[in-house]
């Protein structure tokens, strides 16, 4: 097990770099559907309705319950090669997205792109893991996460741009080859680390891989997460958040269309700057909390941190869809994606400390699965149906007022947040234990 050895800081840096653009493709794969769905709308002549279940539902059910199969193989086998073939198949099938030529073919192709992406997140998360010790964790899995920004910068302001030169249908296929490509270099140069590597402290000399006990059934790493009351308060609160993040951002660009009057061009340079500087949140919302977790020594703050910063959003959120001067809602929308995206980190470190070392990726596939079911899978389709429900009293101003509706459901995500971290410190400690046993067990046998 040479790889145990040669992984050094600076391959750790190569290693994070190369999952962090794997995510960026991913999500510039995922996010472009929203910039195209006017010019879809108009080509195929769908509804609201049908356009939030493509954004939504058809996509998040695979995704999420494909998530935890894929995840329990990533626990056994290797969770590189699973990363590498999944990228493949979300690529390839958000390129025949291009070739739909009616609501069905085009949820066939979605349905796939969701598949293929059911197996990006938990192995890079397991992979992120091994590679960073707890105290680093948060700040390196927000750094993973800025490719939820970036990926999203990217898709809007290409997917804007592409709906207006080239067309809907070649814009998808400009998107989704590039993510074929890259699976090459994610193949033959990510390492596969030792389970457990981050987590005990090896003589420099020793050759020894780590042992660790047989991952456990998905059965029982769900029993384990559900036991702890944190983490069902911490699931829920990154599931409604996320169902207002995917819920309004979906509709963003439709948003502006018919309320603001803009071309699809300009709507994907603005909706791209807000992305761009969502960048920041997404980094400091690991970071600070890495740093008043340190300093304090005490790890409510993965809470109260997102927590926080959910509850304060939501105002900057009502004047961005309410208000009728365009530099007052860019402006918002920019303090809204900077406060929103600072859970990810936090959630996902939180995830990963509540398991022991072979669970890992299945936490994570939990955490996404409940994340995704409620945010992506509702949040995009009901904010749809709301606005053809509204349509006959407010016509196109129905949108905006869906969306104000969403948006009040960060209040809700905030309360579990804060109740969450009660008991966050007792569950934790719980953990640590466990896995300091099972650690010793496995390496006295």
């Amino acid at each position: 097990m040479s790889q145990a050895v040669n992984i050094g800081p600076n391959y750790r840096k190569y290693a994070l770099g190369i999952l962090l653009v794997g995510y960026i493709i991913n999500f510039i794969d995922r996010s472009i559907l929203s910039l195209l769905l006017e010019p879809i709308k108009i080509d195929l002549v769908l509804t609201d309705s049908q356009l939030g279940f493509l954004g939504g539902l058809a996509f998040a059910v695979f995704y999420t319950f494909l998530g935890i199969p894929i995840a329990a193989l990533a626990d056994r086998r290797s969770r590189v090669k699973i990363l590498a073939i999944s990228m493949v198949i979300w690529s390839a099938m958000t390129a025949i997205c291009g070739l739909a030529n009616n609501f069905l073919t085009l949820l066939l192709a979605r349905i796939g792109v969701g598949i293929g992406e059911a197996g990006a997140s938990p192995p890079s998360h397991s992979l992120i893991s091994d590679y960073f010790p707890i105290e680093t964790r948060a700040t390196a899995l927000s750094i993973y996460a800025l490719g939820i920004p970036l990926g999203t910068m990217i898709g809007n302001f290409v997917g804007g741009w592409g709906a207006d030169t080239i067309g809907w249908r070649y814009t998808f296929f400009l998107v989704g080859v590039p993510g074929i490509i890259f699976a090459l270099i994610v193949w033959f140069t990510l390492r596969e680390p030792p389970r457990g590597m981050s987590d005990i402290k090896l003589s420099q000399r020793s050759k020894t891989p780590i042992k660790t006990a047989p991952p456990p059934p998905i059965k029982t790493v769900f029993k384990l997460l559900w036991s702890k009351t944190s983490f069902r308060h911490l699931a829920f609160a990154a599931g409604l958040h996320a169902f207002v993040s995917y819920g309004a951002g979906t509709w963003n660009a439709p948003f502006f269309i018919r309320i603001h009057e803009m071309s699809l061009t300009d709507i994907g340079s603005i909706l791209a700057l807000v992305a761009g500087v969502g960048a920041i949140g997404t980094f400091f919302g690991g970071y600070i909390s890495d740093k008043l977790s340190d300093r304090t020594d005490d790890k409510r703050w993965y809470f109260w941190v997102p927590g926080i910063a959910t509850l304060v959003m939501v105002p900057f959120q009502l004047i961005a869809y309410l208000y009728g001067g365009m530099w007052a809602v860019v402006a918002s929308l920019m303090i809204v994606a900077i406060l929103g995206s600072a859970y990810l980190g936090p959630s996902f470190a939180m995830t990963q400390a509540l398991v022991s070392l072979r669970m890992r990726a299945v936490a994570s596939a939990i955490l996404l699965f409940v994340l995704n079911l409620i945010g992506m899978g509702l949040g995009p389709y009901l904010v749809g149906v709301l606005s053809d429900i509204l349509t006959p009293d407010f016509g196109i101003y129905s949108i905006r007022y869906a969306m104000c509706a969403a948006v009040l459901v960060n209040v809700w995500a905030a309360f579990h947040y804060f109740i969450g971290a009660r008991t966050m410190r007792s569950d934790l400690a719980d953990t640590q234990e466990m896995n300091e046993k099972l650690l010793t067990e496995s390496n006295a046998t």
